[in-house]
């Protein structure tokens, strides 16, 4: 473990705010219209990744193509927005932000989701001035869990990699953190909760009491 990390570095969805389980049930609804079941064991090996097939993908895979797959699709992500709409931070979140103000520790996101997405809701919870940098998968190749991004966001805030300490929520959040060799804690959500964070390098309930000492911030 570096003793001398200079910079906090949030994964967005389901460590920031949880959108990762109004993903799961809506999108299970639409299969549940047409009589398909959608498992979250299935779903949970795709979160923080890019690169999976659409969900609606799979769905013409069981039902064959469909002429209103973009009204589904849409239908689809109306349900999700309004069912986030409003969704409080993460319990713990404005903690680690205030902690790294007092400390003078830089901070940034690192997403696999697009950078629209991200400014959007973080600007809905007027957070967006705590963060110095915002790296999202418009600015890679390869996504999590490629380290990809996590080292864009290391090179904007000009700090090397072993001195960044990584929040995620995702078994390829962890993978892709600890690819670019940075220490990574992770505060698991009710969508990810049974994966594998065997290579974490600590597992929180929440990011309050943050152990900051412990990674030399």
């Amino acid at each position: 473990m570096n003793d001398r990390s200079t910079a906090i570095i949030f994964d967005f969805d389901g460590t920031i705010i949880d959108t990762e389980w109004s993903e799961f049930v809506t999108v299970r609804q639409e299969f549940r219209r047409h009589g398909l079941d959608y498992k979250l064991d299935d779903f949970r090996l795709k979160v923080g990744r890019a690169d999976h097939r659409h969900w609606s993908d799979e769905l013409q895979d069981e039902l064959g193509p469909r002429d209103d797959i973009e009204e589904i699709r849409a239908r689809r992500r109306r349900a999700h927005t309004d069912m986030i709409a409003g969704t409080d931070l993460r319990l713990g979140v404005l903690d680690v932000l205030d902690g790294a103000d007092r400390r003078g520790r830089a901070v940034a996101v690192a997403s696999s989701s697009p950078l629209r997405w991200v400014e959007r809701h973080l600007t809905e919870r007027d957070i967006i001035d705590r963060f110095s940098v915002l790296a999202t998968r418009d600015d890679v190749t390869n996504a999590k869990p490629w380290p990809d991004v996590f080292l864009v966001a290391a090179e904007r805030l000009g700090v090397d990699p072993s001195a960044c300490v990584v929040i995620e929520d995702s078994y390829n959040g962890v993978a892709a953190a600890k690819a670019a060799g940075m220490a990574c804690v992770v505060v698991p959500n009710r969508v990810t909760a049974a994966s594998d964070f065997s290579a974490a390098d600590a597992v929180l309930d929440t990011l309050i009491d943050f152990p900051f000492e412990r990674f030399g911030l």
